[in-house]
């Protein structure tokens, strides 16, 4: 419960910063070219607010709402999510969004999107120059990776170091970025370098997989490889009653010769899938293993019999293999860290911009997720590093998403005004208010689409725990 509160909590700040800058964006440039803002929402606010006040000869009211899904600014004279077509029946006013000159508007409707971008760099250079960079060299990962059998099939072995491929070299395989930029490189690429006893060796790729196929895959078609060395051992759990202990080895779990962990949760997944169909009495024996340990210290394997818990384990964690390399911190000065900021933001923006075709594919489709999704991005732990770096990713997601031609959102009105500005005529104030309907009409089915996909998900899972 504190770890759900915690992300909650991470995810409320992150929404809260990214749309106040946002909404404050539109507000400014609309006040740059004297437009009226009405009204100023932190949060969407239907039936009732939370808070709101009006500062004395000021025209605009600010409000905290109580549904934390977005925010938004009332511009005077615009057809916008407030719906408010009675103002759009009286003559405009010098003051409305809709008396001013295209390109002023223009300017005004970009602006959200303008500030969430911008801010995305500024948040990751000041995370580059506060805390630098630190990462494990894709080389110095000796342990190397645990393939998959598609990837075993193409030439890979578990143990080898993915260096790169013919289209990108990579630095590391530690964080989740650098792992989805590997598997992204992987499916487009048609060669694949990898340490094998110290030599190069070239693997050849088809070129087109995909990648969402790759990752989803179990096991994932690439992982870091963690040896099968016992990190602890819980007091009372069929191994600590057997006599295995910290810093053992397992070298054989049931029918099966391990050598990583890798392949242990491999076994243990397949008799889990075995158990979801069997009587008792086969549940009881599925449940009963053998394990070859080699004990610390030990040359020879010891072979062990044990009765796995009902959820399948024997109750021995393992560490993180990162933890055995060596790693590599940049430090950046002030004016260092800015290109390098910017440099890496516009890479996530690119990455991202080109997974969006996964969307548009089944697997894609379910992968759609909200707030639900979004806030499991979190640590359970406060992380001040990791929340601004989820922060700025957020804020380019936002910013791409915002910038998107579809009615009801701000890239829709930019779609609008460029036709406006090309074709010198403006479409009807009656268009664009049947395509505001339609465009938050498609938004509440995508949002309940996502929403359902997170409810599907969290089933799933509690299902599995089960």
């Amino acid at each position: 419960m504190e770890s759900f509160l915690i992300r909650a909590l991470q995810l409320i700040c992150c929404f809260s910063i990214l749309i106040f800058l946002h909404e404050g964006g539109h507000f400014l440039a609309a006040k740059l070219f004297k437009v009226r803002v009405e009204k100023f929402c932190l949060f969407f606010d239907p039936w009732f607010t939370l808070f709101k006040f009006k500062p004395k000869h000021s025209d605009t009211q600010y409000c905290l709402g109580w549904l934390p899904l977005g925010g938004y600014v009332k511009i005077a004279g615009m057809i916008d999510e407030s719906m408010d077509t009675e103002q759009m029946k009286r003559a405009p006013q010098p003051w409305e969004f809709r008396t001013k000159p295209a390109w002023q508007r223009l300017i005004i409707m970009v602006a959200g999107v303008v500030v969430n971008f911008l801010l995305a760099l500024f948040i990751y250079s000041m995370v580059l120059y506060v805390w630098g960079e630190t990462y494990t060299p894709v080389e110095k990962m000796t342990h190397g990776m645990a393939y998959s059998e598609q990837a075993h099939k193409l030439g890979f072995r578990d143990g080898d170091i993915l260096i790169g491929t013919n289209t990108e070299k990579f630095r590391s395989f530690d964080s989740s970025e650098s792992v989805t930029n590997a598997y992204r490189a992987l499916s487009n690429s048609t060669e694949a370098y990898v340490l094998r006893n110290g030599k190069q060796e070239t693997i050849k790729l088809p070129g087109n997989m995909n990648m969402l196929s790759m990752i989803k895959s179990v096991p994932p078609f690439v992982q870091t490889l963690i040896p099968s060395t016992v990190d602890s051992v819980m007091p009372g759990s069929p191994a600590a009653k057997v006599g295995i202990k910290a810093g053992d080895r397992i070298v054989a779990f049931g029918n099966r010769t391990v050598a990583s962990w890798n392949e242990i949760n491999d076994e243990q997944g397949r008799i889990a899938d075995a158990l979801t169909t069997a009587n008792h009495a086969d549940s009881l024996a599925l449940r009963n293993i053998t394990v070859a340990v080699v004990h610390k210290g030990a040359t020879t394997p010891d072979t062990l019999h044990m009765t796995m818990t009902t959820d399948y384990k024997i109750g021995v964690t393992y560490g993180m293999a990162l933890k055995d390399y060596e790693q590599k911190t940049i430090r950046f000065g002030l004016l260092e860290s800015i290109p390098a900021g910017v440099d890496h933001g516009i890479r996530v923006l690119k990455g991202y911009v080109d997974d969006m075709k996964y969307v548009f594919t089944k697997d894609g489709a379910k992968s759609v997720g909200s707030f639900g999704a979004i806030g499991s991005m979190f640590p359970a732990n406060w992380v001040w590093q990791r929340f601004w770096e989820l922060t700025a990713f957020i804020s380019i997601i936002l910013a791409f998403m915002n910038i998107l031609p579809i009615p009801a959102l701000d890239g829709g009105h930019v779609f609008f005004l460029l036709y406006e500005m090309i074709t010198r005529r403006k479409p009807s104030e009656k268009f664009l208010t049947y395509a505001q309907v339609v465009g938050m009409t498609l938004l509440i089915l995508l949002m309940l689409f996502a929403i359902s996909n997170d409810v599907r998900n969290f089933l799933l899972k509690f299902i599995i725990r089960v």
